[in-house]
């Protein structure tokens, strides 16, 4: 009788509801056999969250201000779909959340977050993901940037243990001048800002320029000094942006201090691009393709609010943690810490393709999307740009010029 009810349900006893188990008259002998077939739970894999609260810029023109909660709804989202999943599996997850303000002891934070913290994603700029993946107590957890797209963190700083969700400048930057070299917009007026983060964006561009075959043409840097550049953007940007003949102005402001207003302000009718402008990113709101507006939509209907790039890399974490416990069936956190660091591992995106971690520096595969505010332009890596393992290896540093040598996953 439990075989024939068992197929009418179309699927194993376990999986029966136990409402429908009783509206057929199960007896109470019955039950304890369901209870008996069915697997025990395991216990929750435990993931942490653990951010850094910083200075939120400013916005200029209006713009919505950068949420305080960017990253955290991401990782609620995908704590939240993990367990949807994982209960046809008998898996649950739990997260735990704590964001550090600007002049607390982040490695307080962590020793507070319990005895052995496997699993903790980390949000954070690079000075903190450092002194937290050098504490002895963290010699077993597995962090997950999702907060710095510092390079130095995928290669001299590169840490064991440390995986990267978030895309790193470099790689914004190869999926930036990938896009150029492809259009043939290869002659690159570059215009940074003052901050040290703009710095380092200019530094990726140049690699990558050099790297695809472009040129920086010119290169020059612009500081507001604290005046109210809308009102002067008609007159101020056309000296900075004065040079010898060039097809683009790449800007790097990635505090959005100015980039803005650059935009049709430029001394020649030129695009602009990289952070203001024709931008590559890991998500935004126009991302559709793939099913991603079923993920839109519910990030939405979570947070009430569009989702951005932090917030996707937020919710891929949780969501690779989850989906390596659903590979393994297990939650056993050795066990789905192995998976993670594994090279077979493998993780949807709604990328349109599967994702992976490199074993050379940790860093996630994932194509890079070229936005400008209303659409999607192009997704690179672009056509055309070959890669022996895969056209996703193109963007960042390839294993042979990896500087990172702490990060070998095992086999």
């Amino acid at each position: 009788m439990l075989a024939r009810l068992g197929k009418r349900q179309g699927g194993p006893l376990r999986a029966m509801p136990r409402r429908k188990a009783c509206g057929v008259g199960l007896s109470l002998h019955g039950l304890l056999w369901l209870a008996l077939l069915s697997p025990a739970r395991a216990e929750p894999l435990a993931i942490h969250y653990l951010e850094r609260r910083v200075e939120r810029p400013t916005p200029l023109n209006n713009e919505d201000p950068i949420p305080d909660d960017e990253g955290l709804k991401g990782a609620e989202l995908g704590l939240k779909d993990s367990n949807a999943t994982g209960r046809f599996v008998s898996l649950d997850f739990t997260l735990d959340s704590r964001v550090v303000a600007a002049g607390e002891d982040i490695r307080a934070a962590f020793r507070a977050l319990g005895e052995r913290p496997r699993f903790v994603v980390l949000n954070a700029p690079a000075e903190d993901v450092l002194a937290l993946a050098d504490m002895p107590e963290a010699k077993g957890t597995v962090f997950l940037n999702v907060g710095a797209p510092d390079s130095r963190l995928r290669e001299a700083d590169c840490r064991p243990r440390l995986l990267h969700v978030l895309p790193s400048r470099a790689m914004l930057a190869d999926a930036l001048v990938q896009f150029l070299a492809y259009k043939r917009w290869t002659r690159i007026l570059l215009l940074s800002g003052p901050a040290p983060a703009d710095a380092l964006y200019a530094e990726a561009v140049k690699k990558s320029a050099k790297k695809f075959g472009a040129r920086i043409v010119a290169e020059s840097r612009y500081d507001p000094q604290g005046g109210d550049t809308r009102d002067t953007a008609l007159r101020e940007f056309v000296l900075p942006t004065r040079g010898p003949e060039h097809d683009v102005v790449a800007v790097a402001d990635e505090a959005g201090a100015f980039g803005a207003n650059l935009v049709y302000n430029t001394a020649a009718a030129r695009p602009v691009v990289g952070t203001q402008g024709l931008t590559p990113v890991a998500w935004g709101r126009p991302v559709e393709a793939w099913a991603a507006v079923q993920l839109q939509t519910r990030f939405r209907r979570l947070a009430g609010r569009a989702m951005r790039p932090i917030d996707y890399a937020g919710w891929m974490a949780v969501h690779a943690l989850g989906e390596a416990a659903v590979q393994a069936r297990s939650t056993d956190p050795d066990t789905v810490a192995r998976l993670v660091l594994s090279p077979r591992f493998e993780v949807g995106g709604f990328k349109g393709r599967p994702l992976s971690f490199r074993a050379w520096d940790g860093q996630l595969r994932q194509p890079v999307f070229l936005l400008w505010p209303g659409a999607v332009t192009a997704t690179a890596p672009i056509e055309g740009f070959q890669h022996h393992r895969t056209e996703l290896d193109t963007l960042g540093p390839d294993e042979p010029e990896s500087a990172c040598r702490a990060f070998r996953k095992p086999g």
